[in-house]
């Protein structure tokens, strides 16, 4: 029998991760032989794993890519591409973000420029960095809107918190 009180305390906590493995651990019997170290141990366990994939929900919701399930283990390595598998490792680390570089990406149109950003904001948001996908008219548009109302300077910092901003179609929008 599961104590509805010490559910609703748990969700009153805000740690629905480790309510939810409290319910399987009352209905799994191959639980009950734990100690309740080990219980508790199971439990914080869940509620650490529920709370980094909400986390990163809430990260990939935010970060609007335009290819929101574009990963890097998608990524199409069929000879006659010109990939650098090294590069591109050195750039799923995450490194030139934590060094605050920016990254340019190059090619023809229909080479996967815009996929290859995504799927490096999804790896950015995998790491716990905020990202946003905007595209450039867009993003112009919407600064020459704030220059005109008077929030320039709010929409800057808003922008300014963002740690990998992904700004597609960067040429095809007069300056």
């Amino acid at each position: 029998m599961m104590p509805q009180h010490t559910l609703n305390q748990l969700h009153q906590l805000r740690l629905d991760g480790m309510a939810r493995a409290l319910e399987e651990q009352w209905t799994l019997p191959a639980s009950h032989s734990l100690s309740f170290d080990e219980r508790l141990g199971l439990l914080l366990d869940r509620e650490l794993a529920w709370r980094d994939n909400q986390r990163l929900v809430r990260l990939r919701k935010k970060a609007k890519l335009k290819y929101a399930n574009a990963c890097l283990e998608d990524l199409d390595r069929r000879s006659g591409r010109a990939l650098d598998e090294r590069l591109i490792a050195t750039l799923a680390s995450g490194d030139w973000i934590r060094q605050q570089h920016n990254l340019l990406l190059t090619g023809p149109t229909g080479a996967g420029k815009t996929w290859l950003a995504c799927a490096l904001g999804n790896q950015a948001c995998r790491q716990g960095y905020s990202t946003l996908y905007l595209r450039t008219p867009r993003l112009l548009e919407q600064l020459r809107i704030a220059h005109g109302d008077g929030s320039f300077g709010r929409t800057l910092q808003q922008l300014a918190k963002v740690d990998v901003l992904v700004l597609d179609d960067w040429a095809l929008a007069p300056l």
